[in-house]
């Protein structure tokens, strides 16, 4: 299914690259609660999830529906006037009026694009009955906006300023210099390319008669790019996904991924030998193909494999120590997920590590 975005005789007038420290916070945030998906995030994520207040651990699994796969729109740039910090951007969040702000939470809760957000919100009990199809913890921050929208929202402008300066301060310091040279290369890029910069994306491509580009992703949508600015805001936390947002009267936005994450080279031998001895083990590789599919936690994957805890968890702990499995604290439980990337590039970190 594709999002397309609609090229007008004078597109490229509305194409214009940018930094956002809030998108990057929020990328970050996103990988903080699924880290096998994100390995170039691992450092940062394991470095918050030692060194951090479990308390505000709790807060930002609560939260994190905002920052999920259908992120909210507002934890994206508002608007295309310049840089700002991320004390300003938050700022912005706050000056939403509350009819926007209720629209868009309810639209990243449903992970779903409408014509008109706020009509989700106009049958309370459908709502609520869609979100618990989805998850608890949805259930619970729709239950929330629907009795307390302004109280969400001091609480997410709250987490998102007290994360910033706890959590994200010195990544941001690592990471804006090659985020700004990126966005100077991009401009380069628009002068010559004009609007066609937006198909050097991953899975983006143009077509022509009417003009436009499709981005492929998990849901459909057309917006045009007719008075409509369209921001290319390059993120080193958000790889391997390109998100794609639009809100009405709001700009597009697209988020992209750019190299340089944790900057860690290949494994060494040992890390890949200990790997392939650890799927030696048949369980091994069914756990990996369960753990695919969704994170779940020692008990449940006991129960289903018919094993006690810990039997289940000295093979969970293998699977941990090689790097193939990574484990995040959601609320009381920890989950464990595969490392997808791990696995993908096991061929070729063999090869890499023999080079050495």
């Amino acid at each position: 299914m594709p999002v397309v975005i609609e090229l007008g005789p004078v597109a490229s007038r509305f194409v214009v690259p940018r930094v956002s420290p809030l998108a990057e916070l929020c990328a970050c945030l996103h990988a903080l609660q699924t880290p096998g998906h994100h390995p170039a995030s691992r450092r940062w994520a394991d470095a918050v999830r030692q060194d951090a207040e479990p308390a505000l651990l709790d807060r930002a699994a609560a939260l994190s529906p905002l920052w999920g796969a259908f992120r909210a729109r507002y934890l994206l740039p508002l608007s295309a006037d310049g840089e700002r910090e991320l004390a300003v951007e938050i700022a912005e969040i706050t000056a939403l009026d509350q009819e926007t702000f209720t629209g868009m939470t309810a639209q990243a809760l449903l992970g779903k694009n409408t014509p008109r957000p706020e009509d989700s919100l106009r049958d309370p009990g459908r709502f609520l009955a869609r979100l618990r199809q989805h998850a608890e913890d949805r259930f619970t921050l729709g239950a929330r906006l629907l009795s307390d929208p302004e109280g969400l929202r001091g609480t997410l402008t709250e987490f998102l300023t007290v994360a910033g300066e706890q959590w994200f301060g010195a990544e941001w310091e690592r990471v804006a210099g090659p985020l700004g040279s990126e966005v100077r290369g991009r401009f380069q890029e628009h002068r010559q390319d004009g609007a066609a910069v937006l198909a050097g994306f991953p899975t983006a491509r143009a077509l022509t008669d009417p003009p436009r580009v499709e981005f492929e992703k998990l849901y459909q949508a057309r917006v045009p790019l007719a008075g409509t600015p369209c921001l290319l805001v390059p993120s080193l936390h958000v790889n391997p996904h390109v998100a794609i947002k639009h809100y009405p009267g709001f700009p597009i936005v697209v988020q992209y991924p750019v190299r340089g994450g944790d900057g860690a080279g290949p494994p060494s031998l040992d890390v890949v030998r200990q790997r392939l001895k650890v799927l030696h083990e048949p369980l091994r590789v069914d756990l990996c193909r369960t753990l695919l599919r969704e994170a779940m936690t020692t008990t449940e994957l006991a129960e289903q494999y018919r094993m006690t805890p810990p039997q289940m968890s000295r093979h969970l702990r293998r699977l941990r120590e090689s790097g193939l499995v990574v484990a995040h604290r959601r609320g009381a439980r920890v989950h464990y997920q595969l490392d997808q990337e791990a696995v993908r590039t096991l061929g070729g970190d063999l090869l890499a590590a023999l080079h050495r």
